[in-house]
């Protein structure tokens, strides 16, 4: 397994952007598929993007899609996640997570949180309208 941090969570207006980062341990990095999810308070944690472990093959929620921008640098054991144009219904503590197993391909669906090992303990992002 990897350990995750994640950091870049802030507040932020409508319409402003942030980037969350997630540093990785260990050497096997490249090897894992990332993602990102996110848990407003009462709600389930849900997936917002992920990344094959090249970082050829990228997912998006949505409600994302357009605004949010997924990346990593293996040679850094850091993946992003870029967030645009956001919006008072994306405030919400937001998780990086690794997967061993997961192949992200286009078109896949139903990336749920068990498909991943390893995750961090999460950043908190306001969005004030």
């Amino acid at each position: 397994q990897v350990q995750l941090l994640e950091s870049g969570g802030g507040l932020v207006q409508a319409g402003g952007s942030l980037r969350l980062a997630c540093s990785a341990s260990g050497r096997t990095f490249s090897t894992y598929s990332m993602g990102w999810f996110r848990q407003a308070p009462g709600k389930e944690r849900e997936f917002v993007s992920a990344i094959s472990w090249r970082g050829r093959n990228t997912l998006y929620e949505a409600s994302v899609k357009g605004r949010f921008t997924i990346s990593r640098d293996n040679a850094k054991n850091t993946a992003y996640l870029q967030m645009n144009s956001l919006k008072p219904e994306d405030t919400a503590v937001y998780y990086c997570a690794a997967s061993a197993s997961l192949v992200v391909m286009p078109g896949l669906k139903g990336v749920t949180p068990g498909l991943f090992d390893s995750w961090g303990q999460g950043t908190q992002v306001t969005v004030s309208s």
